[in-house]
């Protein structure tokens, strides 16, 4: 998303699964903005809790060192390089890996960089990559944080045991039910049976996939775009969902379940109500929320819901049939230190890869050089969208 003529908010990362360490690069913040840096290794910790986790979380503490960009915890307009060690630093020692484990991107990366030994894919490939992502959405949503703009993940289903949501839940009530319990659920009756599933799954050494849901409250109307396919919201977040490790399908709002229904019982019928004019939808509401807060490519003032499905885990303790890259034989695919389930993992990971989209795109809306130049963009917006029409009453 990054042009020449314009400088826009934006994120990459380094580093392997192994290697020193891992490396966040965040361009385009605005200056002036406060950094909590508490914050954001408490979504570090986040990442690597969660009921199904391996060996791994327990070698490694993640915490972030904040290498450039910010003086005195308050960001001055320059790039912000994060940096997050890896105390299992052993790239160079590791054992090379011949037999391509099948659900990794062993053999297709072995492939295109005509190597056989799969390590050098999945040294990259691994989803130790995410903590570097939750560093960068971490590190934004103290941007957003000014704006009263709250995100919030969480997990809807492991295996075959599926939680509910209340539709009037607030963002506090989901964090407080979420942060309750090891899988991060927000449907308490749904915990203990997720966690047997895990338990079972970890007994036939095999793993567990799931869904996480992340919803997004308090985003104005507007954000995104009809104009250009790329600037489409809905397409953003769901590119972001999309390319977490694992993660092999994305819904929005109703999502497939729209398909299934005609359009007078999906589209969200409009109300207004002076009375809600001085809040975020400025006036106008919705009798429901299938659209998942975003139409056209754009926000529409409701909560913004969004839902990924995460695979189970390739790596099984039990091993799976593969072929020798040298001798090209049937072999037994290597076993590297992995987890059981980490879907309460990557609901932390899609909830800040969400946060981060959000923030690109409030700030091509709203973007400036300093902080106060945002709020004053954000203010005059408001302004102009709540009184639109009044000069023709």
């Amino acid at each position: 998303m990054m042009t020449d003529a314009m400088s826009k908010l934006d994120y990459r990362t380094a580093g392997e699964s192994h290697g020193r360490a891992l490396i966040a690069l965040v361009e385009g913040m605005p200056a002036d903005v406060p950094i909590d840096v508490d914050r954001i290794n408490a979504e570090m910790r986040r990442r690597q809790g969660g009921y199904g986790r391996g060996g791994r979380q327990k070698i490694e503490k993640d915490e972030v060192t904040l290498l450039s960009g910010v003086r005195q915890n308050t960001t001055i307009g320059s790039p912000i390089a994060i940096h997050i060690a890896n105390k299992d630093f052993r790239i160079d020692q590791a054992p090379e890996i011949r037999c391509p484990r099948p659900g990794h991107a062993d053999l297709a990366g072995s492939l295109k960089w005509l190597t056989t030994d799969c390590r050098t894919t999945l040294e990259r490939a691994s989803a130790r990559e995410t903590a570097a992502r939750v560093a960068a959405g971490a590190l934004v949503r103290c941007l957003l944080d000014g704006f009263g703009i709250e995100i919030v993940g969480f997990v809807r289903r492991i295996g075959a045991v599926e939680g509910t949501v209340d539709p009037e839940a607030t963002p506090q009530s989901l964090r407080a039910a979420r942060d309750a319990n090891d899988v991060y659920c927000v449907d308490p009756a749904a915990v203990e049976p997720m966690i047997d599933a895990i338990q079972q799954a970890n007994r036939d050494r095999d793993t567990l996939g799931g869904t996480v849901e992340v919803q997004v409250h308090g985003l104005c109307p507007g954000v995104g775009s009809c104009a250009r396919w790329q600037d489409k919201l809905d397409g953003r977040l769901m590119q972001a969902v999309g390319s977490i490790q694992a993660f092999k399908g994305v819904e929005i709002g109703l999502g497939f379940e729209a398909a299934r229904g005609r359009g007078s019982r999906v589209h969200d019928e409009i109300d207004y109500a002076p009375s809600m004019r001085g809040t975020g939808c400025l006036g106008f509401t919705r009798r429901s929320n299938h659209a998942g807060g975003l139409e056209g490519g754009m926000s529409s003032g409701q909560p913004i819901i969004i839902r990924g499905a995460m695979k189970p885990i390739s790596t099984l303790l039990q091993g799976r049939d593969s072929v020798d890259l040298i001798s090209k034989q049937s072999a037994r695919a290597d076993y590297e230190r992995s987890d059981i389930c980490a879907v309460p993992a990557a609901s932390v990971v899609a909830e800040n890869v969400v946060a981060f989209e959000i923030a690109r795109a409030f700030m091509d809306k709203f973007g400036g050089d300093t902080l106060g130049e945002v709020r004053a963009a954000y203010d005059h917006y408001l302004s102009a969208a709540r009184s639109l029409g009044d000069d023709r009453v």
